[in-house]
């Protein structure tokens, strides 16, 4: 695993300082002037400039380490898109997460037709590995008929009511892309978007379903396993 740790070579600030700073973007709806505010009243003198850059650099890298560690996911697949605006141009935000709201991957496309159903369809078998046991989506067309052409075997439920854990996963994109004034590009929303839900259900436990003492655990664990993930040897 050490050899997929990130390098800080070359940079004037230390590992923990870089790893959370791009901890605080990606996992509070806060801007990189935010977290220069947050850093000087700390006594750190360090520029939302720097802070952009590692939140760029890092992020990706970051939300792959957790990738790989993370446990098996469901076999039960909810698949959804949501309407983003970019420069005037309306795009759809297709995302997947299994039964118990892990994501599983996001693709920013043009259309929702089902070429685009299909494209995502197979982006997601490609990265996952496997086939789902089932899979959940809203009344759209598009999914039966992409299913159709690649899994034609595969149990498909089509009901607005089932596939509220896609529809609720989306909350946090539009809190995100409010604050960042919308995104800016197509590759942009894709790259932070990726890199961010990632981050930020790996460091947030589901707390409406665990006690408060076992929460508290669960919550210091993650947060030695992210530690671990961006090369701190830091022990909490």
């Amino acid at each position: 695993m050490t050899a997929n740790l990130p390098s800080y070579h070359r940079h004037r600030f230390p590992a923990e300082i870089i790893s959370y700073c791009v901890w605080l973007y990606n996992c509070f709806s806060l801007s990189y002037r935010d977290i220069e505010k947050m850093m000087l009243y700390r006594g750190i003198c360090v520029t939302y400039e720097a802070i952009r850059y590692w939140c760029r650099k890092f992020s990706m890298t970051f939300a792959n380490q957790i990738r790989r560690r993370r446990p098996s996911l469901g076999s039960k697949w909810h698949l959804d898109e949501m309407r983003v605006k970019i420069k005037g141009e309306v795009l759809w935000l297709w995302r997947a997460v299994d039964e118990d709201g892990n994501l599983l991957d996001i693709l920013m496309q043009k259309s929702r037709n089902k070429a685009a159903a299909k494209k995502f369809l197979k982006k997601l078998l490609k990265k996952q590995g496997f086939a789902p046991r089932v899979i959940v989506t809203d009344k759209l067309k598009s999914y039966a008929a992409a299913k159709k052409e690649i899994l034609p075997s595969l149990e498909h439920r089509q009901h607005k009511g089932l596939n509220n854990r896609a529809e609720n996963s989306h909350q946090l994109t539009r809190l995100r892309e409010k604050k960042m004034r919308r995104f800016k590009s197509i590759s942009q929303a894709q790259q932070f978007l990726a890199a961010s839900e990632l981050i930020y259900q790996h460091t947030q436990p589901k707390r409406h379903r665990l006690p408060a003492f076992i929460t508290k655990h669960v919550m210091v664990e993650r947060m030695r396993s992210w530690q671990k993930m961006t090369g701190i040897g830091v022990s909490i």
